[in-house]
């Protein structure tokens, strides 16, 4: 009993930072999950169907809305790619054979989702506006990159997701498209943020010329 009261200063010094530790730890729990929360989440996925003829669908997952910027194909072929911005370059025909053009550029809800088109359409897209030969696309070893940029509320830096696909148009039907990744690569961290900003800087720059 002596010795507590002679060191009681001591041990209510000690005391207080076991608190403090304590109350640091579970700020820093709370602080982990709302920044969590907060993270933008964009899944890139495959709809009715898993082959070719599948529908690529782009789900936001974030907590809040964000704002589709582009939405980009990248036909990797051996040793060169072939990019295109297909968000404002779908077109359909109606019943008289106008051609007319619709674009996914704009917000979408948290807990939404759009789809481009078919897989398909879009390598066939990309194969026509680069003038690709047919038989490049019977080659081995060729992937589909689809990369979404879009705006997560208030920030500045676009945020950006991708996935790629990898193609053989020599495989039986529902064996022609099989993902590379299980999941959608999240472009989140701030070195990141600027590899989408140049993406997005290098499609406005091609739109322009």
């Amino acid at each position: 009993m002596e010795w507590l009261n002679d060191n009681a200063q001591a041990i209510s010094a000690v005391a207080s930072i076991c608190t403090l530790f304590v109350w640091i730890f579970y700020a820093q729990l709370l602080y982990n999950g709302y920044v969590r929360q907060r993270r933008p989440r964009v899944i890139i996925n495959r709809g009715k169907g898993i082959g070719i003829e599948a529908i690529c669908l782009i789900s936001n997952m974030s907590s809040e809305a964000i704002y589709i910027q582009h939405l980009v194909a990248v036909l990797h072929i051996h040793q060169r790619s072939y990019s295109l911005d297909v968000v404002e370059y779908q077109q359909q025909e109606d019943q008289q054979h106008n051609t007319r053009y619709r674009t996914h550029q704009g917000p979408l809800a948290s807990g939404g989702y759009l789809h481009i088109q078919s897989f398909g359409g879009i390598v066939e897209q990309v194969k026509r506006y680069w003038d690709i030969d047919d038989e490049l696309l019977h080659e081995p070893n060729i992937q589909l990159e689809i990369r979404a940029i879009a705006i997560y509320g208030s920030e500045d830096m676009p945020t950006g997701a991708s996935r790629s696909f990898n193609i053989d148009f020599n495989a039986p039907p529902d064996h022609q498209l099989l993902p590379a990744s299980i999941d959608t690569k999240r472009l989140n961290s701030r070195g990141q943020r600027k590899q989408v900003l140049e993406w997005a800087k290098e499609i406005e720059t091609h739109k322009a010329h």
